[in-house]
C-alpha cells in the first residue's frame, strides 16, 4: 500500500470513528459555515442592491464640502475608467513623476503591475519516493514554491470621453483585502534544464524543479471597472475606500451582474447548508443511536458479570469442602481431585465435578461435559439425603 492509500484509510477512519461521530461534527461545521455565509452574503447582496449608483461627475453631489471623512462617508457603486492620479492632478510634482508603470514584457501602461514566478515541481517519486512523502509533511509548509512582487501607483476613476478630467474620485486601496480586476498580458513556461544532481533528486524520490511560470498582471489604464466601496471628501476630493463587510470591491461586471453573482453564490450556500445539515443530522443521530445501543449493550453485561460474580461467592460460602475427611477416590472431582462430587451438568447428566469446578466450565465460551464433551446450559446442586 502507497503512502497516499494508507493517508486516505487514516483519514476515512478517523472520519467514521464513534459510527461516523467525527464526520457528522464535520459536516454539522461546513453546513454552519455555509449557512453564516450565507447570511452575510444576503446582508451584502441588499446593502449594494439599495446603494446609488453613480457616475463619477455625480458623486459631489451627495457629498458635503466638509473635510472629515469619518462623518460624511456614504456606499455607493461608481464605474468608471482607470486613470494615473498624476494625470489628472495638475501640480508640478506630478509633471516630474512618471504618469503610470509599464510592463517590462509587453510594454502596456497600468496603475498595478503583479508579476509571479511559480516553480513546478514534478510527480515522479523515484524508487524511494515515500521518504519525499515524509519529509513533505514537515518542509512544504515553509517551503517557498511561488514568489511575488506587486507594484502600485495611486490612480482614480474618471469618466470617459471627458478631458481634461475635472472631476475624478482617487481609489485608495489602503487595507483592502479584496481581489482586484487584473489582466494577463505575459504568460510564459520556461523549462529548468537538468544536472546530474537533479538525476540523483529524482532517483531518491526528492521533489526536483521541471519549469518555471512567469506571469504579469496588470491593472492597465483605461480599463472601464466597478468599485463599490464608501465614498467621502480628503482635502476636498472625492475618494473611495472598501468595505470590509462586502465581498467585492473592484469589478469588471456591472452593479447588475454583480447583483446576479451575489444571487447565484448565495443559491449555492443556501442548498449547501441545508443539504450538508441534512446530512449531519442524519450522521449524528445514526451515530448517537448506535452508541446509546452499545452503552446499554456494555452496562448489560457489566450487570451480568457482577450477578455472576456475586453468583459465584455466594456458591462459594455454601460449598462444603470435605478436605478434612476421607473422600473415596471416585467421588473426587474430575477437574480439582480435592473436593467431592456434587454439580451434575444438563443435560447430560454426568456427576463429574465439584460446585466450584462446574462454576468455572459454565463461565467458558463454550460449555462442554468434561466426561462426554457435550454442550451443556447449566449445573446442578446435588445434595446427599
Amino acid at each position: 500500500m502507497s503512502l497516499d492509500e494508507a493517508a486516505a484509510a487514516a483519514l476515512s477512519q478517523l472520519a467514521l470513528a464513534a459510527d461516523g461521530a467525527v464526520l457528522g461534527l464535520v459536516l454539522a461545521y461546513a453546513a454552519a459555515r455555509s449557512i453564516l455565509n450565507y447570511t452575510s452574503s444576503s446582508s451584502a447582496l441588499n446593502i449594494i442592491k439599495h446603494a446609488p449608483s453613480l457616475r463619477v461627475s455625480d458623486l459631489r453631489s451627495i457629498l458635503s464640502n466638509s473635510d472629515h471623512d469619518s462623518d460624511d462617508r456614504k456606499l455607493v457603486v461608481v464605474r468608471g475608467y482607470v486613470e494615473a492620479k498624476a494625470a489628472v492632478v495638475n501640480d508640478w510634482k506630478s509633471l516630474r513623476s512618471n504618469h503610470a508603470l509599464v510592463s517590462p514584457q509587453s510594454g502596456d501602461k497600468a496603475v498595478v503591475l503583479l508579476r509571479t514566478q511559480t516553480c513546478i515541481y514534478n510527480e515522479w517519486r523515484g524508487w524511494f519516493g515515500w521518504t519525499s512523502e515524509i519529509r513533505s509533511v514537515f518542509r512544504r509548509s515553509w517551503k517557498e514554491e511561488e514568489s511575488s512582487s506587486l507594484r502600485t501607483i495611486p490612480f482614480v476613476l474618471v469618466d470617459g470621453g471627458i478631458w481634461p478630467y475635472s472631476d475624478y474620485v482617487v481609489v485608495n486601496m489602503n487595507g483592502s483585502r479584496h481581489p482586484v480586476p487584473l489582466v494577463t498580458v505575459y504568460h510564459h513556461l520556461q523549462p529548468i534544464t537538468a544536472s546530474p544532481y537533479t538525476f540523483l533528486r529524482a532517483f531518491f524520490g526528492d521533489e526536483y524543479p521541471v519549469g518555471l511560470l512567469d506571469e504579469e498582471k496588470i491593472l492597465p489604464l483605461g480599463k472601464d471597472i466597478t468599485v463599490v466601496g464608501t465614498v467621502g471628501l480628503s482635502n476636498g476630493i472625492p475618494e473611495i475606500k472598501s468595505c470590509k463587510d462586502l465581498p467585492v470591491f473592484m469589478s469588471d461586471m456591472t452593479k447588475e451582474q454583480i447583483l446576479v453573482d451575489l444571487s447565484f453564490r448565495i443559491k449555492v450556500l443556501l442548498w449547501s447548508g441545508v443539504v450538508l445539515g441534512s446530512l449531519a443530522i442524519g450522521v449524528l443521530g445514526y451515530a448517537a443511536v448506535r452508541n446509546w445501543n452499545k452503552w446499554k449493550e456494555r452496562r448489560q453485561m457489566r450487570q451480568i458479570q457482577r450477578d455472576n460474580t456475586a453468583d459465584s461467592s455466594e456458591a462459594d460460602t455454601h460449598i462444603v469442602t470435605d478436605e478434612d475427611g476421607n473422600i473415596p477416590e471416585v467421588e473426587l472431582c474430575a477437574i480439582c481431585l480435592t473436593r467431592r462430587r456434587r454439580s451434575a451438568f444438563i443435560p447430560c447428566g454426568h456427576l463429574v465435578c465439584c460446585q466450584r469446578c462446574a462454576r468455572s466450565i459454565e463461565h467458558e465460551v463454550s460449555p462442554k461435559c468434561p466426561l462426554c464433551r457435550q454442550s451443556i446450559r447449566t449445573s446442578v446442586r446435588i445434595y446427599d439425603s
